[in-house]
C-alpha cells in the first residue's frame, strides 16, 4: 500500500515521538512551576507557558498521535491531522522565535521543538504531493 510507504511511516514515528515530547515537556514545566519560588521576571511569563502548556497538551499532543495511528492506517484524516500539525509548528514556533528575538535568549521550546518543526515543512511539501494516496 502506498500510503504506508517508509516516508509515511517516518512521519506517523516521527509525529509519535513528538506527541511524547510534548506531554513530557509540558508535565515537567508544570511541575517545575509549581515547584520554584516565583521571581519578578519568572512571573510575567508564567501565564503564556500555562497557555502554551495547555494548548499543546489539549491539542497537538492528540493530534500529533491522532494523525499517527492514522498515517500508519493510510487513511485520509490521518493525513488532514498531520498537514493541521504541521501547520501548529510553524504558528507556535514563530511565536516562540518572535518572544525569543526579543527577549534576548532562546528558550529550550524553541530549541527541542524547532527539528520537528523543520520535519514538518519536508512532510507537508511531502504529504502534499503524495495526497492522492489518501484520497481513494
Amino acid at each position: 500500500m502506498a500510503a504506508r510507504s517508509f516516508p509515511v511511516r517516518l512521519i506517523a514515528v516521527v509525529n509519535t515521538v513528538a506527541a511524547l515530547l510534548h506531554v513530557g515537556f509540558w508535565l515537567a514545566v508544570i511541575v517545575q512551576l509549581r515547584s520554584a519560588a516565583p521571581g519578578p521576571a519568572p512571573e510575567a511569563s508564567i501565564p503564556t507557558l500555562y497557555g502554551f502548556g495547555i494548548a499543546d497538551l489539549l491539542w497537538s499532543a492528540p493530534l500529533l498521535a491522532a494523525s499517527a495511528v492514522g498515517l500508519w492506517r493510510g487513511r485520509f484524516w490521518g493525513w488532514l491531522l498531520a498537514q493541521w500539525c504541521n501547520v501548529l509548528y510553524g504558528y507556535s514556533l514563530t511565536v516562540v522565535f518572535v518572544r525569543d528575538f526579543h527577549s534576548g535568549e532562546l528558550s529550550p521550546g524553541g530549541i527541542l521543538f524547532l527539528p520537528f518543526a523543520l520535519f514538518g515543512i519536508w512532510s507537508s511539501l511531502y504529504l502534499w504531493k503524495h495526497r492522492r494516496v489518501f484520497f481513494d
